[in-house]
């Protein structure tokens, strides 16, 4: 993992325990344009670490490659020509060169004013600025990193984008198109022009003068919106009754997923497209709705979301809603969109595999329509957790939900 939380799978869930927000203001480029701005950033010791070739790439291309060498050395991946040609990646990104877009425009339309008074060509721009834009560039850099000859798609579907990766990966290995697969979730969008654009749409959190760092506030009476963050997350899905390709023991088993759109509008959420999803997800684990004991909700700290997707729980799981306990991490993360759904799965099944449940930060004012068990504030130990499930509902009407169990 790199995240605004930690450098690697360790850091970002144990700062996730113990609700260690990484929420502060945006980059000085973006406050130029909106003052009160905040954004959960990665450490900038993670530019240190790049190599010069790294260097050229999209930020989230850069993302992607750290941690899926970090993924396939937790594995001990170690596959043969012919494994690797049974090797699929599996992308999530909701808006791909993000970092290299903006970029472009900025220097683009500098030259062209430039071009009045000076002898400036604004049409003159680096040659691979489309490769490292496209929303493929990604998977095509791991690729040829580590020479997987076998599928590779990227899957931009805003919010959900990661997860329908994790699920699709999951399917294509259950149907035998492929043994093992890479799922890279990687998001990098904290540039002006995002900004601006996120900002009008009226879903960023306002800041809290008195406490900046808690301004993202899951499913509180007070939340006014999320806090957009950066980052990426990568897991290795091998098949079952293969020759394995990786020297390690799985965390868990992927057992289910569902996916399924609105149909009814582009931003607001429906509560009966998210339950149809989280249903067709525990069908397909063939577990019974009651050995799910953890939810990790999309929980976005939205007014509509929040309040949405607690009905949506309630009526997928009825009287055991009650007993559930439900967290969202975004509080502390900030909302890595398209690279959400893989670092909040990735996060849950290191819950399931430790016990340990991470909280809703900042959680101190209970919404009376978000009434579940939240987990506010401070972590919860679950010594019986079997089962875990995480959301992502996303702009455009798609949901995606992932369970995972212990083996």
């Amino acid at each position: 993992m790199v995240t605004p939380l930690g450098l690697n799978r360790a850091d970002s869930f144990e700062a996730a325990l113990m609700a260690k927000s990484a929420v502060s203001s945006a980059p000085e480029s973006i406050l130029k344009l909106l003052p009160n701005a905040l954004a959960a950033r990665v450490s900038p010791d993670f530019d240190l670490g790049r190599t010069r070739a790294q260097a050229g790439l999209d930020r989230a291309t850069q993302f992607s490659l750290t941690v899926t060498e970090e993924a396939l050395a937790d594995a001990g991946y170690a596959a043969n020509a012919y494994q690797r040609s049974r090797t699929g990646i599996y992308v999530g990104i909701g808006m791909g060169g993000a970092w290299t877009i903006d970029t472009l425009y900025t220097r683009f339309f500098e030259l062209l004013q430039l071009s009045l008074t000076e002898k400036r060509d604004p049409t003159v721009i680096h040659p691979l600025a489309i490769p490292r834009m496209m929303a493929n560039a990604s998977a095509a850099a791991v690729s040829i990193t580590h020479q997987v000859r076998g599928p590779t798609f990227t899957y931009t579907i805003a919010c959900a984008s990661s997860s329908v990766a994790i699920g699709e990966a999951y399917r294509a290995l259950r149907h035998g198109y492929i043994d093992t697969a890479i799922v890279i979730g990687t998001e990098a969008m904290l540039t002006p022009g995002s900004f601006v654009a996120w900002n009008a749409l009226r879903v960023m959190a306002k800041k809290r003068e008195d406490a900046p760092e808690a301004s993202c506030r899951p499913f509180d009476a007070e939340r006014t919106g999320f806090v957009l963050g950066e980052g990426a997350a990568a897991l290795v899905l091998e098949a079952e009754g293969i020759e394995p390709t990786c020297n390690r023991k799985a965390y868990a088993e992927l057992c289910g997923y569902g996916t399924t759109t609105d149909g009814l509008h582009i931003t607001l959420p429906s509560a009966e497209g998210q339950t149809l999803a989280m249903q067709a997800a525990i069908a397909e684990s063939g577990l019974p709705a009651d050995a799910i004991g953890y939810v990790n909700a999309h929980g976005t700290a939205t007014t509509a979301g929040d309040a949405t997707e607690a009905e949506s729980i309630k009526q997928t799981f009825g009287a055991h809603a009650n007993s559930l306990t439900v967290s969202s991490t975004k509080a502390v993360h900030g909302h890595l969109i398209g690279a959400g759904g893989a670092l909040e799965f990735a996060l849950s099944i290191m819950a399931l595999e430790s016990g340990n449940i991470p909280p809703t930060a900042h959680l101190e004012n209970a919404d009376a329509a978000c009434d579940l068990d939240f987990v506010p504030l401070v972590a919860r130990r679950s010594v019986d957790l079997q089962a875990v499930m995480s959301n992502s509902f996303a702009f455009g009407g798609t949901n995606a939900s992932l369970i995972a169990r212990k083996i």
